[in-house]
């Protein structure tokens, strides 16, 4: 497809798929359990830290990980004691733990007690066209206090080669404001510009189909790849096509 023929192609699948009919089958409808600004970022940060593997096991493990909270999100992760975190020993998704929710929680407690909350973190260290240094330095600061080894691979670093797709689909969850109702668009420090796709091996194989995408790794480098096409499609809201490659993947079996 020439580049114009794409750009018509894929606005119509960002249509098609940028829907409140996309909430029900995807891990963004359990921040949309809440109106608070608190309630839905943290709610969402640990719903997307844990979102790799079968959906319907990540919706399900985000769901129970919110009870344990209370349904209170910002509450409980303001004012919990060690004797609130008695009761998540049994709490697990794949390889993401009991020791590892409760330093979350921990560091989560560290950035809104000591550092503005987690928008403020972000945009402290976002660069004009990117949020990958910004994820890096955010990295550092989740992880200042006393942790385990063994949870800081749970937070991905773009500097270090990660593609960092839950913290980018995290990130387009809180910043675009897509008119349609299914990314939240609270954070209004950063713009959807500055925004990269949270690449996977869906929109990776749909973007290498379409020619969007050479770079066989789902990598930094190829993330770059990626946005820098995207921005060519739209400079304003290039991420918006998430919605295409993945709704092509997921769905179509593009």
């Amino acid at each position: 497809m020439k580049q114009g023929e794409l750009k018509v192609f894929l606005n119509e699948k960002v249509i098609q798929y940028n829907n409140p009919k996309f909430i029900d089958t995807d891990p963004i409808q359990v921040p949309h359990n809440f109106s608070k600004k608190e309630d839905i970022e943290i709610s969402a940060f640990l719903t997307a830290s844990i979102a790799w593997g079968n959906r319907k096991l990540i919706i399900n493990n985000a769901h129970k990980l919110i009870n344990l909270l209370d349904n209170a999100p910002y509450d409980f992760v303001l004012n919990h004691t060690e004797n609130d975190l008695d009761g998540f020993s049994n709490f697990v998704h794949r390889t993401f733990n009991y020791a590892d929710l409760t330093y979350f929680l921990k560091a989560l407690q560290n950035i809104y007690k000591n550092h503005g909350g987690l928008e403020t973190v972000f945009a402290n260290y976002a660069e004009k066209d990117s949020l990958q240094m910004a994820i890096h330095q955010f990295k550092k600061v989740f992880f200042e206090i006393e942790h385990l080894p063994r949870t800081a691979k749970h937070v991905s670093d773009p500097l270090k080669g990660s593609a960092a797709k839950r913290i980018n689909m995290f990130l387009r969850w809180m910043v675009r404001d897509d008119t349609a109702g299914v990314d939240f668009g609270i954070w209004k420090s950063i713009k959807p510009s500055q925004l990269s796709c949270p690449l996977d091996v869906h929109s990776g194989n749909v973007a290498r189909k379409l020619g969007l995408l050479t770079r066989k790794q789902n990598d930094a480098k190829a993330l770059q790849e990626l946005d820098t096409n995207l921005r060519k499609l739209d400079p304003v809201d290039p991420v918006k096509y998430d919605f295409a490659l993945f709704g092509l993947g997921v769905f179509e079996k593009f």
